[in-house]
């Protein structure tokens, strides 16, 4: 494992989920500093031997790599406070919505950055993580990036393109991945108030729901056939199967969740612009 300090802006689900999957792979907890204002956030780091800090200050300055793992209305300050402190560490921010540009402003032309959209399974080692950088992250940056964020799944790397820019991808992984888990969530939500409607009890109706969501999505991990073909298989003409899906055609479930992830994106976009604001003199 590549020797560097890593410090986060930030002690809480996301950071602790990076913290303790590096301390499982063997990462010294003296090479890593945590800054939140909680005292029970460092309470609960500094037991495990992590070096923590209340504010942002020079103590940042050892670091090689920074996480900023805040919410993205508290990014701009905390971005201004450390930007004395940062010297040419690599920035890694998994604060939704704050565009690279914008990060880049107020650690006065830092540009060594990286954007990360995790998701929530992330927090138990199975999520996916969309990046994408700025041109000046070369292939040695993107194995640190990597490394960091290793313990929480697979990452895909989204660079821009005569088409969108680095950070309209990572605006589009938000609505797919970032916001995915909530789709599947409701999903589960109606497939189980449906079993009690058919007079299935809550935990009845919520082992079946489960037990079918995780399964149907690991077959389609491990398949090599598309969706599409998986789902022809189970539904035989006429059947049970069909009748349903006619049922989702009829209401257009495929266009709904199309059209729901396109607000997310869109939604994504407008919150990048309202809080890459700087307030006004």
């Amino acid at each position: 494992m590549t020797s560097l300090k890593i410090g986060f802006i930030g002690g809480g689900n996301m950071a602790s989920a990076l913290i303790g999957g590096l301390l499982e792979d063997g990462f010294p907890a003296s090479d890593l500093y945590v800054i939140d204002h909680s005292e029970t956030a460092r309470a609960t780091h500094g037991a495990k031997g992590v070096r923590t800090g209340a504010t942002i200050d020079a103590a940042l300055a050892d670091c090689d790599a920074v996480v900023f793992a805040i919410k993205p209305q508290h990014f701009r300050l905390a971005a201004l406070d450390a930007a004395p402190h940062i010297g040419k560490a690599l920035i890694i921010s998994i604060a939704a919505g704050i565009r690279l540009v914008d990060i880049a402003r107020w650690l006065n032309g830092h540009t060594r950055v990286v954007r990360a959209m995790p998701n929530t399974p992330a927090l138990i080692g199975r999520g996916i993580t969309g990046l994408g950088a700025s041109e000046d992250i070369g292939k040695e940056e993107r194995a640190i990036v990597e490394q960091i964020l290793k313990p929480t799944g697979d990452v895909i790397w989204f660079d821009a393109n005569d088409q969108y820019s680095a950070d309209d991808r990572i605006d589009a992984v938000t609505a797919i991945s970032g916001s995915g888990p909530a789709y599947i969530f409701a999903f589960i939500e109606a497939l189980e108030d449906a079993g009690t409607q058919l007079g299935f009890s809550a935990a009845e109706a919520r082992a079946l729901a489960m037990a079918t969501v995780t399964g149907a999505g690991e077959l389609a991990a491990r398949s090599s056939e598309t969706p599409s073909v998986l789902r022809q298989r189970v539904t035989s003409p006429g059947g049970t199967t069909a009748a349903a899906l006619a049922s989702f055609t009829a209401d257009d479930f495929h266009g709904t969740i199309v059209r729901g992830a396109q607000a997310a994106q869109a939604r994504a976009k407008t919150l990048a612009l309202e809080m890459g604001k700087d307030p006004e003199a």
